[in-house]
């Protein structure tokens, strides 16, 4: 090992007091500095933090931002989830490969640029967009790609392409980013005006059970999509056994089409830190962590600034408000890269300093969680509606949405619509009435929920978008007329091949049977035994599938054949002489006529 590659791997291990909890922070840090993990570093990890070769090793291979080999200086990510892919990424991928000379994965001979591609970084408000190492870089175009590469070749510096700030603290001196947020509508719970530390103070005069109780009298429900009764949770978690307790907000939104954390991050980062301070004073936690998504992490010295705002007015820290039995701190956790940690155990595994591997249910994290201690998982926006709780009290947020579903719901709407951005909507407002607040016109489908969420047809936008019905993480993408819709559950099967954590083999192998699938519907090539498949397949991944992922991967595939079964019946038929119309024989006997007539010279 180098004597600089040395002295940075101890640097940054004593600089996390040689955790190995902090694996993924020490591997994020020695990339940062050097373009990759290389093996010299991997042995110094392995007898700095006590953890084994294979472990660094495998956490090096598991996350998109970590790479053995080096990096250019400058690497371009771009983004070709479906939005993306449908307003251009295609075109602006050509532009950049043929300005820097190399494809999708590749690295110029200088070191100086690469070019890859990564399946969301929460901009589909904004497709089509990039990262330029840390700095987003928005509403691309073959030409805007060919003078970022021309500019970069200039200065390499991913921050002087920024021109024109965005809006609200997207201009703030720790920011200093193009990003938009595109606040279309705000209501009355989440996006409105927010009293800076009259929550956290309200919460310091109640016990911790009277919080739970302020809670469950509002019936606030988790906002990621299966809507679990937040006070019931945080039940568990206070009457576990544990001799430490954490409160982890998790913000690694990675659904494609999901952008609604960052909005929160962005313009009310205060609220989600006063709701993760009253839920760990509620739960009896002293220790939080916001796990960060490293697709944000462009506004990760915004949010310690915020933090540290909320230490020195008492607000977060020892005696916090004044009341001698209120300590609670938060860290920032960043992830790096993987779909699969948005998945609650996957991310406290990676929190763990692990790959971010799903863990078995039960124990719950409720009761079993980070460090094997209970945990308590909330996402960002149930916990900014936990501080307007305690703000204004649970009558004012309950009298809002339907009766199993009180509130609003922001939804992240983007796609074929003329004002993509965030709305905050009722529970139980139709998605008729949300398509026309988004000015989407002749809307022929609906992906509601993200990749996993369903694909709804014409006849179905008069649901409501509540949890007895249309339950929603947030996202929201619409598709026009022109759009194939099984050309788009391919898309959305691509990504899930893609971001599988392999551990399972029906998820593994499933994910990927599914896709060809569909591939050969698209190519003319199905027959309608082949439909039936697809639903034996999607049923098996459902019930031995091991993570949620695995569980819902196949909505995609079922959701498009529910609601446009006629477009699949018109591009499946029979075989006249009962042949597979699938298997091409010529092809299969290619090699072996080859090797014939090889032999017969």
């Amino acid at each position: 090992m180098s004597t600089s590659l040395e002295s940075a791997v101890a640097e940054v291990c004593a600089s996390v007091g040689n955790d190995p909890s902090r694996l993924v922070d020490v591997a994020r840090e020695i990339q940062a500095r050097f373009g990759c993990v290389p093996a010299e570093a991997i042995d110094g990890i392995h007898l700095r933090l006590g953890v084994s070769r294979p472990t660094v090793r495998s956490l090096v291979s598991f996350y998109s931002f970590l790479s053995e080999e080096p990096k250019g200086r400058v690497v371009i990510r771009l983004c070709d989830d479906p939005v993306d892919r449908l307003f251009g990424y295609e075109r602006v991928q050509r532009a950049f490969s043929q300005e820097l000379g190399i494809p999708i994965g590749g690295t110029t001979a200088d070191g100086a640029f690469s070019l890859e591609r990564t399946a969301c970084i929460g901009m589909s408000d904004h497709a089509p967009a990039a990262l330029v190492n840390e700095t987003p870089v928005t509403d691309l175009s073959t030409d805007k790609a060919r003078e970022i590469v021309a500019e970069l070749r200039v200065h390499m510096s991913p921050e002087r392409l920024v021109k024109k700030l965005g809006d609200g603290n997207n201009g703030h001196p720790l920011v200093r980013s193009m990003v938009r947020n595109h606040i279309r509508q705000a209501g009355p719970i989440v996006l409105t005006e927010h009293h800076h530390g009259e929550a956290t103070r309200k919460a310091a005069a109640m016990s911790p059970n009277e919080v739970i109780r302020a809670v469950k009298a509002a019936r606030l429900r988790g906002r990621g999509g299966a809507g679990f009764p937040t006070g019931i949770k945080w039940e568990m978690a206070r009457a576990a056994p544990g001799a430490r307790k954490f409160l982890v907000c998790n913000a690694d939104e990675g659904e494609p089409g999901t952008f609604k954390d960052r909005v929160l991050l962005t313009e009310f980062p205060d609220r989600v830190f006063a709701g993760m301070t009253i839920a760990g004073y509620a739960i009896g936690a002293r220790e939080g962590i916001l796990y960060l998504r490293a697709e944000y992490g462009y506004l990760r010295r915004f949010l310690e600034d915020v933090l540290a705002q909320r230490r020195a007015e008492g607000l977060l820290g020892r005696s916090i408000a004044a009341r001698h039995s209120f300590d609670f701190d938060i860290r920032i956790q960043m992830g790096a890269g993987a779909y699969v940690c948005g998945e609650e155990t996957a991310l406290l595994s990676s929190c763990e300093g692990l790959r971010g591997d799903p863990r078995n249910r039960p124990p719950f994290p409720a009761q079993k969680g980070f460090l094997g201690f209970p945990t308590i998982v909330n996402n960002v926006e149930t916990l900014a509606c936990v501080a307007r709780i305690l703000d204004a009290g649970p009558a004012t947020f309950s009298e809002y949405g339907t009766k199993q579903s009180a509130g609003s719901k922001l939804l992240s709407i983007s796609g074929d619509v003329g004002m993509a951005g965030v709305y905050e909507v009722p529970f139980g407002v139709t998605l008729r009435e949300v398509l026309a607040l988004a000015d989407s016109r002749e809307t022929q489908a609906v992906q509601i929920g993200g990749p996993s969420g369903r694909m709804i047809g014409p006849e179905g936008f008069d649901r409501t978008i509540c949890y007895d019905d249309l339950a929603t993480g947030g996202a929201m993408v619409a598709f026009g007329p022109d759009r194939n819709p099984i050309e788009i559950a391919r898309m959305y099967m691509e990504f899930f091949e893609d971001e599988s954590c392999g551990y399972c083999t029906p998820c593994r192998v499933g994910n990927g049977i599914l896709r060809r699938g569909l591939d050969k519907v698209l190519a003319g090539r199905g027959e309608p035994s082949d439909l039936v498949q697809l639903e034996e397949v999607a049923r098996t991944m459902k019930a031995t599938s091991r993570c949620g992922l695995g569980q819902t991967s196949f909505n995609p595939v079922l959701t498009t054949l529910a609601s446009f079964r006629p477009l699949f019946d018109s591009l499946v038929k029979e075989d006249p002489k009962k042949f597979r119309r699938s298997f091409d024989l010529e092809a299969s006997t290619r090699e072996a006529a080859r090797i014939r007539t090889g032999g017969a010279r």
